[in-house]
């Protein structure tokens, strides 16, 4: 009893033109390859057909300014980049100017401030200066008086004048190679008055 194939008329006549259309594919793109025929030439007219047209990207060769078009497009994209260059170069230029202007104003501020402490320190050796003065005057005025009439005036003075006279007088009559009357003037001071003095004078000396 002979055996038939379960597959169709149908079925078959389909495979076999499918194999024929993917062998004609094959064939197609291996004569492309070789360079037999133009593939591109050949498959156009067929797009054209169903209404696909290709976009037209062809310069045309012969055309005599095609090399001052080339060039006037290099020389535009050049300038572009220029431009670019330029214009990061200002962003840089924009904050470098900034940050030397930061940098002036942080100078600005510690010049303001060194000023301050300068003319701070003048005031203070100014006063110093002009205390000195006033002491070594009053030191003057009350060795040149009756040791009575000077003590009545040390004991009206404050403290810290009085110890700051007593320095002044004995380093002056240290330079002048003469003895000093200050212990003399404790001597002729209240005994509460020139017990305190020595304690803080001792102090002083001690820290």
């Amino acid at each position: 009893m002979a055996k038939y194939s379960i597959i169709g008329p149908g079925t078959r006549i389909f495979l076999l033109l499918l194999l024929i259309t993917v062998l004609l594919i094959f064939g197609f793109v291996l004569f492309d390859y070789l360079g037999v025929i133009d593939g591109k030439n050949v498959i156009y007219p067929v797009l054209e057909m169903v209404g696909i047209r290709k976009k037209s990207t062809i310069t045309n060769i012969e055309d005599p300014l095609l090399l001052d078009k080339e060039r006037l497009k290099m020389e535009r994209e050049a300038l572009e980049l220029a431009r670019e260059d330029l214009s990061k170069s200002e962003i840089d230029l924009e904050t470098r100017h900034n940050e030397v202007t930061q940098k002036i104003q942080d100078l600005t501020v510690k010049e303001n401030a060194l000023t301050e402490k300068e003319n701070s320190f003048n005031e203070k050796l100014k006063a110093f200066e002009n205390r000195r003065v006033n002491l070594e005057q009053t030191s003057q005025y009350l060795v040149n008086m009756p040791p009575a009439d000077a003590v009545a005036i040390l004991v009206k003075m404050d403290d810290t004048d009085i110890i700051d006279v007593f320095r002044v007088t004995e380093e002056l009559a240290k330079k002048a190679g003469e003895d000093s009357i200050v212990s003399y003037w404790l001597s002729q001071l209240p005994e509460d008055t020139a017990a305190r003095l020595n304690r803080k004078m001792a102090r002083t000396v001690t820290n």
